[in-house]
Order: C-alpha cells, then sequence, then structure tokens
C-alpha cells in the first residue's frame, strides 16, 4: 500500500501558522487588558457612587451653608468683595449639588461573577476592533465593544451573550483570503493589539492614580484595621454643618435686630 502524500507547507504558510499562533496570545493578552481595564472603571465607578451617597451629599449641605452664611455676611457688611464672596459660595454650592445628586451618585456595587468576566473576555477575543478586516468592520466592532463595556458595567450577562451570538452568526466573523494577504493582516493586527494594549496599560495607571482611586485604596486599608474612613468623614463634615449653621444663626439675629 503506497504511503499517503505528505504536502510540505510553503515558507509562507509556515509562518502564517507562527503568526496565527502569536495573534491568539496577542488576542488573549489584550482580552485580559480590556477585561482589567473594564473592572476597574466599573469598581471605581461604583465607589464614587457610594461616596458620593455617603459624603457627597453632606459636602453639598456644607456648601449650602457656607453660601447661606457669605449671603447674610454681605447683607450685614455690603461691600464689593462680600457680594462677590456670596456669588462664588453660592455657585460652588449649586455646582456640588449638581455633582453629588448626578447620575453618578446611582451606580450600584460591582460584583461580576466568574461567568460573568468569562463572557467578557470571550466577547474581547471574538469582536475587538483591533482584528477588524476594514475600516467598515472596525466601526461596527468598536460599536459592539462600547456596548459590551456598558453591559459588563451593568452585569448584564444576557446582552453580552447577544452579542456574541450576533457576531458569530453575521456574515463579517467569516474569514478566508489568500496566503500573503491574511498573513499582512495578521501581522498588522498583532502590532495594532500590542499598541492598545500599551494604551490600556497607561491608562490603567492613570486610573489608578486618580484622587477617586485613591481614597477608594485609602478606604479599603481603613477597613482592614478596622475603621470605615467614609463614616468618619461624614462625621467631620456634619461637625462643619453644625458649626456653620450655629453661626448662620447668629447672624440671622444680628439681621433681625437691625431690622
Amino acid at each position: 500500500m503506497p504511503g499517503a502524500i505528505v504536502r510540505k507547507l510553503t515558507p509562507e504558510q509556515e509562518e502564517l501558522g507562527r503568526k496565527r499562533e502569536e495573534l491568539a496570545a496577542v488576542r488573549a493578552a489584550l482580552a485580559e487588558r480590556e477585561l482589567e481595564l473594564a473592572d476597574l472603571r466599573a469598581h471605581l465607578k461604583s465607589f464614587e457612587g457610594l461616596y458620593l451617597r455617603q459624603v457627597g451629599v453632606l459636602y453639598a449641605e456644607l456648601d449650602d451653608w457656607e453660601a447661606k452664611v457669605a449671603e447674610l455676611e454681605a447683607s450685614l457688611r455690603p461691600s464689593a468683595s462680600a457680594k462677590q464672596n456670596a456669588q462664588e459660595a453660592r455657585k460652588r454650592a449649586e455646582e456640588t449639588h449638581e455633582a453629588t445628586h448626578g447620575e453618578a451618585s446611582k451606580a450600584k456595587d460591582f460584583k461580576p461573577s466568574p461567568d460573568l468576566r468569562n463572557l467578557f473576555r470571550d466577547v474581547a477575543k471574538r469582536i475587538h476592533p483591533d482584528f477588524a478586516k476594514d475600516d467598515a468592520d472596525r466601526e461596527r466592532r468598536t460599536r459592539l465593544m462600547a456596548q459590551a463595556n456598558d453591559a459588563y458595567s451593568r452585569g448584564d450577562a444576557e446582552t453580552l451573550q447577544q452579542i456574541l451570538d450576533d457576531y458569530d452568526e453575521s456574515s463579517e466573523s467569516v474569514q478566508g483570503e489568500g496566503v500573503g494577504a491574511e498573513l499582512i493582516r495578521i501581522i498588522r493586527q498583532i502590532h495594532q493589539a500590542k499598541k492598545n494594549i500599551s494604551s490600556i496599560e497607561k491608562e490603567l495607571a492613570n486610573l489608578r492614580a486618580s484622587e477617586i482611586a485613591k481614597l477608594r485604596d485609602d478606604t479599603e486599608m481603613a477597613r482592614r484595621a478596622g475603621r470605615d474612613l467614609l463614616n468618619e468623614l461624614a462625621a467631620s463634615i456634619r461637625k462643619e454643618i453644625a458649626d456653620l449653621r450655629g453661626k448662620h444663626s447668629s447672624l440671622v439675629r444680628q439681621v433681625r435686630a437691625n431690622e
């Protein structure tokens, strides 16, 4: 019986095989970084919501009392500087109130399950814009990736799965080109993915250095030491509010005495 004919791969085909393996590794690395970034964004958003509900509302109340005091002082001792101070205090109070009671304050606690994290990895590997074939494909993938990030931050596994299923069933997911063209495309995808991994790492570093991230870290360190840092901050602000209320009452009495 004649032996089976083994067709030897061309150098281009061998290189394509190696690049496919490298691309798979880069896809996995990029998906991990995307997951890490999505996790950090969601956790910081969740912590910011907690902070605003527990401490931010008190800062808004504090600024409001400071504005009330400044306005009374301006009425008792009228001057251009007193009037300006009162206007600035009122503007600051309005800005603080808007920031404190906005959408950020409504963010819920973020605790993704292992299944949700794995699903997000799968989505990132399949539809990340870095692996697009052309501009139209990149635009579509970018839109889907934004939807995936939003779904992940909300813990919406059903939407994530639907995004993945819809993409896998679409004609855009079908691959198939000549060896040379595919090799060039894969090399460019690898290059772009590595650039994006570097960009994501920089964004992660910036987020970790942000004020809200530092406060979250300080809060966690305090918790491990048996302290509640946010409650401590809230208690300190309540004391300042009480002092301002007392000052406001005194100024009201002066205003009435002058009438």
